[in-house]
This record gives C-alpha cells, sequence and structure tokens, in this order.
C-alpha cells in the first residue's frame, strides 16, 4: 500500500480504519490497528475520531457509484460506436441536419412515463396536440403530455385489459377510441375532459385492433366517421362513431384477427391473423366483393402485425421489388409490410408477391410503422429493440435501439401536421386543396414504443 499511498493518503486510511472499527465496537481490533501503524493518541483523540468514522463507508458507497457510473458509460460508448460503424452517409447527415424526412429515433429515450401497473398493449398520438394516449393490461387508457412527459389523466372503464387505442373521428371532433377483452369498443370525447360517450357491443370475443379510416384522398388525408375493429372472433367489423351502428362486417380469416392498417385514402385495409395469412379489403365494394388479396406471405407463424406503405415509399419499394417504375403516388395500397413470431418482417405487393424478408429480430415482431420520409421502416420486438430498415439500401439495418427492459408491445410515429389549414382542408376533402395547392406535409420527429416494463418511451429530435 505504502507504494501507492502517499504518507498523508495512508496516514488519512489509517484514520478513517481505526474510526471505523471503534464505530462498530470492535475495540480491540481498533487498537490493534492502532498499534500496528503506531499512531499516538494524541493524533487521534475522540474528537478526530468522530471526524473520520463515517469517511471510510462514505468513500466506499462512493467507489461503488462511480464503478456502475463507468460501467453504464462504457456500454453506451459501446452502443454509440456500433452505431458509428454502421452510419451511412446519409445517416449522418441526417443527424447534423435534423432533417425530418431522414431523421430516425437513437437512445435515450426523451422521456420514460411511468404509471401503468400491468403491461403497455398499445399507444396513439392525437393528431393535433401533444397528447399521447397508452392502453394496458390494468384495464386502464392513460392520456400522457408527450412533450411534458406528464400524466394528464386516467381512463377507466373498461373491465378487461385494453389491446387498442386510436385517434380520430370527424374533421374538427376528433375522437379516440379503445377496444378490450371485455367485448367492446369505447369511445372518449378529448375536448369533454375525455367523456366516455358510446360503448359499442357486437363482437363475440376480445376485441385486438382498432383503426380509424382515414376519409381524405390524397394531400392530407385525416380520418372520418368510419372505424374498423378486429376480433378473435375471426370477422371485421365497420363502424359509424357518429351513431353507434355497426355497418358491416368482413368475414375471412380462419383464425384470430391480430391487427388492421388503412390505406392512406381510407379505400383499402389490410389485416392479419393467426391463420398466418395477411388480406386486403377493398371498402368500397360490397362484402361478398371486398376481399380484394389474401397475401400468403410465407410467414411460418402468428403475423402479428401489419402495416400498408405511404406513397414516398414507393420508388425505394419498387426498386427491391424488381419494378422497372414506381406506382403512381395517386395510387394507395401498393405495398405491405407483415410482422409475425416467426421473428422475420415480410415486405409484399398488395398482388401477393413477396420480393423481400427482412431478417435481424431475435423475437417475436410486435409492431411495424413506415417512415413518412419514406426511405426507412421501423420494427418494434420481443426482443426490446427498435430496428430501422434503410429501404434505400436494399432493406440494410442501420440502426439498432435498445429501447426497453423488457419486451416491447406497441410502437407508433408521431401523425404529421399540414398547413395552411384551408389548404389543407381542401386537399382532405378531394386531393388539391384551394386554388389547387397541396397541402403541405410537416413531419414529426416522434416516436413512441410501449413496452411490458410498463414503461412509455418517447424518442423525439
Amino acid at each position: 500500500m505504502s507504494n501507492l499511498l502517499t504518507s498523508r493518503q495512508a496516514e488519512e486510511l489509517h484514520k478513517s480504519l481505526i474510526a471505523y472499527l471503534s464505530s462498530c465496537g470492535y475495540t480491540d481490533a481498533s487498537q490493534a490497528v492502532r498499534d500496528a501503524v503506531n499512531l499516538p493518541d494524541t493524533t487521534l483523540d475522540p474528537a478526530t475520531t468522530k471526524k473520520y468514522e463515517g469517511l471510510l463507508e462514505k468513500k466506499w458507497t462512493s467507489v461503488v457509484r462511480l464503478q456502475k457510473k463507468i460501467m453504464d458509460l462504457e456500454a453506451r460508448a459501446a452502443h454509440l460506436q456500433t452505431e458509428l460503424d454502421s452510419a451511412t452517409p446519409s445517416s449522418l447527415a441526417a443527424r447534423r441536419n435534423h432533417d425530418p424526412k431522414t431523421w430516425l429515433p437513437r437512445a435515450p429515450a426523451r422521456h420514460t412515463l411511468q404509471s401503468h401497473r400491468q403491461p403497455i398493449t398499445s399507444l396513439a398520438f392525437h393528431p393535433l396536440f401533444s397528447s399521447l394516449a397508452s392502453g394496458s393490461e390494468d384495464c386502464t387508457i392513460k392520456i400522457w403530455d408527450y412533450e411534458l412527459g406528464e400524466l394528464e389523466r386516467t381512463l377507466k372503464s373498461h373491465t378487461k385489459p385494453v389491446l387498442d387505442v386510436d385517434y380520430g373521428g370527424p374533421r374538427g371532433a376528433t375522437l379516440l377510441a379503445t377496444c378490450s377483452s371485455d367485448l367492446t369498443i369505447k369511445l372518449w370525447d378529448p375536448s369533454d375532459e375525455y367523456k366516455n360517450i358510446r360503448t359499442l357491443p357486437g363482437h363475440d370475443h376480445s376485441v385486438s385492433s382498432i383503426r380509424f379510416i382515414p376519409s381524405g384522398a390524397a394531400g392530407a388525408p385525416t380520418s372520418g366517421n368510419l372505424l374498423a375493429s378486429a376480433s378473435r372472433d375471426r370477422t371485421i367489423r365497420i363502424w359509424d362513431v357518429t351513431t353507434g351502428y355497426c355497418l358491416r362486417t368482413l368475414r375471412g380469416h380462419t383464425d384470430w384477427v391480430r391487427s388492421l392498417s388503412p390505406s392512406p385514402d381510407g379505400r383499402y385495409l389490410a389485416s392479419t391473423a393467426s391463420d398466418q395469412t395477411a388480406r386486403v379489403w377493398d371498402l368500397s365494394l360490397p362484402d361478398s366483393a371486398a376481399l380484394k388479396q389474401t397475401l400468403a406471405t410465407a410467414h411460418t407463424h402468428v403475423i402479428e402485425t401489419c402495416a400498408i406503405a405511404p406513397a414516398p415509399t414507393y420508388p425505394h419499394l419498387a426498386a427491391l421489388a424488381g419494378q422497372k417504375k414506381p406506382p403512381p403516388t395517386s395510387s394507395s395500397a401498393e405495398y405491405v409490410a407483415t410482422g409475425g413470431r416467426d421473428k422475420l418482417i415480410k415486405l409484399s405487393t398488395t398482388t401477393g408477391l413477396v420480393f423481400k424478408t427482412l431478417v435481424g429480430h431475435d423475437n417475436w415482431i410486435r409492431a411495424l410503422a413506415f417512415h413518412p420520409g419514406g426511405q426507412y421502416l421501423l420494427s418494434a420486438s420481443d426482443d426490446k429493440t427498435i430496428r430501422c430498415w434503410d429501404l434505400a439500401q436494399e432493406g440494410k439495418c442501420v440502426r439498432v435501439i435498445e429501447a426497453a427492459g423488457h419486451f416491447l408491445s406497441c410502437l407508433r410515429w408521431g401523425p404529421s401536421v399540414y398547413k395552411d389549414s384551408a389548404i389543407a382542408a381542401g386537399a382532405q376533402d378531394g386531393g388539391a386543396g384551394v386554388n389547387g395547392e397541396e397541402a403541405k406535409e410537416t413531419i414529426r420527429c416522434l416516436v413512441a414504443v410501449g413496452s411490458v416494463d410498463l414503461g412509455v418511451r418517447v424518442f423525439s429530435a
């Protein structure tokens, strides 16, 4: 020890040892150390002993704390080095400039929101305000202010786990829809302190997914008064939220329908199920002819999630599919992504051609979201990670985000904002806005994931 410590440091350590042993009642040991180091009583009187008696414990806990901090920093450095090794010129430029079209989330999360007492099952962003709804197996829905990272309110009405949530509804009258294992769908009015305004019964088993169906055709699509729901009773139902009536029931899946994804113009609806198929429905046709295509997407297990690709992805997906020319942007539901319990993500045309399989996750795929800019696809998995796939680089995984301490159950990208509002209104009603102008889309750099660890994490630029 004399080789490592100066004489002053050694004396301080000896005093601390003797004082610690004395304070613990080890008088003989304290005296033995005092004799061994030849420390006179005048040097370590009772007042000095009192001063030194807690010093050794403080130093010990400080060392442990610093060791943990060092380990955390080393892990962070290793994570950043991994990102740097897989960085591309476009991703580096995106980080420098925060270009919304190429922005991707990165750890750590801006906020970790905790209040639920059971695993999170679903998330939804309010289309205009800084509100985020989360559903949970604790039978509640919580409304958060994701900019402040604060809980605003808790909604209680469901009697069993809440399985999905979604914002939408008639323009100017946004609603929150929730569905549950209690066989019901509930509608809440955010403008009236989230009053439960309607309950929609009708399904014969757990309602596993709900999505508002957009009413606009191009430009700035918004939701209308139609809501689609998927259930373990193997059906998909279309509801009018203004009356509460079930308008139609779509049948075709032979097992539990797990997820829904409407096209941006609201004409098509994709669904996935435990029967290992995805299906695309044309909602403009009568029930008997609504099933446009059954996609046997080569998944070998339950398909948990799907996402219809928006028009900005067409140039990249067309190249991946070997098509010489991308489809026109006016066309909707050209491509669909599916993810399942076989740990795979499949990219398919809606005519049934699987043209790319994305491999990388080590557990079930729970959620998918296309980047509004069109270049990336994000996925969340039970392997606790978010993965970002670059569609311009043949689907290469360009970022892995260790997002939570347990399974990830859901992922949502914040909805884009459209301006000018008058132009947007025109675009929502028919495509081009007033004076033939198109509504300008502002992409939000905003992603949220929910986890079995009871936390909601918000990532933003």
